[in-house]
């Protein structure tokens, strides 16, 4: 695979998308997720890793709550990474991220992750580019200790234009449903546009194993289909059976 290039991906649909087919499909995708993830619980072999990356109003938590609907909530998991706290920040920096990694049988989603601590601290000059390398480093050699593990492995950038973020944040502030999620550190954080995608796309190149998907997503719609399409096939192709009933 070549080196990833954010501003020769387009965070738009393909021309040839049908907006009511999409939705009518994804409805039926987020359906096989369902039973899928019921298999997954059952047999308890596998465990299912989901990352969420982007921009500051890229559609992570819209993802999460569409892609996921239809799962049994005892099976499902969502964590969030932010600022870390005084305890997590006394450790290295993986420590925090390996104590939500997912037992079998569970699906964990992750609300931002491990790459923050090679995208914000690069952006705002906390590490330099030698620590950054060796982060990138010990993240390959955490991913692939969890697929030894039996985790498979999701890595989605929301791809959105700067253009469709600055609409999204100004949203938050006029829309009374939306003003809740209004931080304005993210109109802060906008300013760096640039240097993110810069961050970004080496981040990607560097730790492309298992391979990132690009997800066109000024669109929800069609985010959701190829988040959810990914999912399902993920969970699909590990043909899972339910177990039969254990000897006494």
């Amino acid at each position: 695979m070549g080196k990833i290039k954010l501003s020769d991906i387009s965070t738009l649909p393909i021309k040839s998308a049908s907006k009511t087919k999409i939705k009518a499909a994804t409805i039926k995708i987020i359906e096989e997720i369902s039973e899928l993830q019921n298999l997954l619980y059952a047999t308890s072999q596998y465990s299912l890793l989901v990352i969420l990356q982007g921009m500051d109003a890229s559609g992570k938590d819209g993802t999460i709550k569409s892609v996921f609907s239809a799962v049994n909530p005892q099976g499902v998991e969502v964590h969030s990474f932010k600022v870390p706290t005084e305890l997590e920040a006394s450790h290295d920096f993986l420590w925090r991220i390996h104590l939500q990694a997912p037992e079998k049988g569970i699906i964990k989603i992750f609300n931002r992750s491990q790459y923050e601590d090679i995208l914000v601290t690069r952006v705002h000059k906390n590490i330099d580019d030698a620590i950054a390398k060796k982060r990138m480093q010990a993240i390959n050699n955490f991913e692939q200790l969890l697929m030894d593990n039996k985790t498979i492995l999701l890595k989605f950038y929301l791809h959105i234009s700067h253009e469709e973020q600055l609409k999204r944040l100004n949203e938050r502030l006029n829309n009374p449903e939306k003003k809740w999620k209004y931080n304005g550190s993210d109109f802060k954080e906008s300013v760096y546009w640039d240097e993110y995608q810069k961050v970004y796309e080496d981040a990607f190149n560097n730790c492309n194993h298992p391979e990132w998907n690009v997800v066109p997503a000024d669109k929800n719609w069609y985010k959701e289909y190829i988040v959810a399409t990914k999912v399902r096939d993920a969970l699909k192709s590990l043909n899972l059976q339910y177990p039969s009933i254990k000897n006494i």
